[in-house]
């Protein structure tokens, strides 16, 4: 009867653990499209590489943990294509991203990614055998994936401050919360609590991501939309001068300031006037018209604001 329990227990720990596999291949997936309107747009919009450096950390991680256990084979595979998909998305991002961001994914794949997880593997190899080592790696594997299910408690702050659930897809956070009720039971079943126990914390929060889905879908519709552009434009007594910024462009205020400036004592008739001989002027009329658009699937709604300043000396 024994023998029977524990065959059953094997078979059901290799259906978890393929179930497992599918499913995180979908999570894996799913920054497909926003990545997809980075390779389009050729530019990143002020999205971050963060999420993606930290996935990469975390299937390098659970890798070296599958690669010491004897019977870690679906922790390695999903992994290592995990580790190849991650790798993917921060190469698409180092391309089209700002110099500002290049620099700073650089300085944390080195940090963590190179430093951090070569500090983890060296200090293991070192001074840990056997079992021990497996139960460390372990360790670090846990705390990190309670920090990594964490992280969403930002996003759900978002949504109820903003009543809007535009960066909290209803798919994202299903797929999330099944992928870790397939990974709770293969631990459980395999006896591997490491894998287990931080997976209950993940599917708490995404049951509760999915509740504050349904509470807030039709509240807002729109939320906070990224800006993709702003045209500046300013008449100084009926001169213009015309700024146009992208924002995801290495655009600073002082450039504005410095163009917002260019011929402002310009006369009527465009001809430049004699710093000399000019006579300081009573009044000056200055005109701002500012045009803010925002991309929301697809469409690129845009706001107008003019405003009229009366100037006296």
């Amino acid at each position: 009867m024994a023998f029977i329990s524990h065959h059953f227990d094997i078979e059901m720990v290799v259906v978890f653990g393929i179930l497992g596999n599918i499913v995180s291949f979908f999570v894996y997936l799913a920054p497909l499209p926003t990545f997809r309107r980075i390779y389009k747009k050729k530019s990143t919009e002020g999205f971050q590489a963060i999420p993606y450096i930290v996935a990469l950390f975390s299937a390098m991680l659970t890798l070296y943990y599958g690669l010491l256990k004897p019977d870690g084979f679906w922790l390695i595979t999903i992994n290592t294509i995990g580790i190849l998909i991650e790798s993917v998305y921060i190469l698409l991002f180092m391309i089209y991203a700002p110099k500002d961001a290049k620099k700073f994914t650089a300085k944390l794949l080195v940090l963590l990614n190179g430093a951090a997880f070569g500090t983890i593997i060296l200090t293991t190899l070192t001074f840990f055998e056997g079992p021990d080592r497996i139960t460390i790696v372990g360790w670090i594997c846990a705390v990190f994936s309670v920090c990594v299910f964490v992280a969403p408690l930002s996003i759900m702050r978002l949504v109820i401050r903003t009543k809007s659930v535009e960066f909290m897809p209803l798919s994202l956070s299903f797929f999330l919360t099944i992928c870790a009720v397939m990974w709770f039971f293969y631990g459980v079943l395999a006896d591997d609590y490491f894998v287990a126990t931080p997976n209950v914390l993940g599917f708490s929060f995404g049951i509760v991501q999915m509740v504050l889905y349904m509470i807030y879908k039709d509240k807002n519709k729109h939320g906070i939309l990224p800006i993709v552009s702003i045209d500046v434009e300013m008449q100084v007594d009926k001169h213009v001068v015309p700024s146009t910024a992208k924002i995801d462009s290495e655009f600073a205020e002082d450039d504005l300031k410095k163009t917002a400036k260019i011929d402002s004592e310009m006369p009527e008739d465009g001809t430049k006037m004699n710093e000399q001989n000019a006579e300081p002027a009573e009044h000056q009329e200055v005109v701002v018209s500012v045009v803010i658009s925002t991309d929301h699937d697809g469409k690129e709604p845009q706001v107008h604001c003019n405003t009229k300043l009366s100037v006296e000396y």
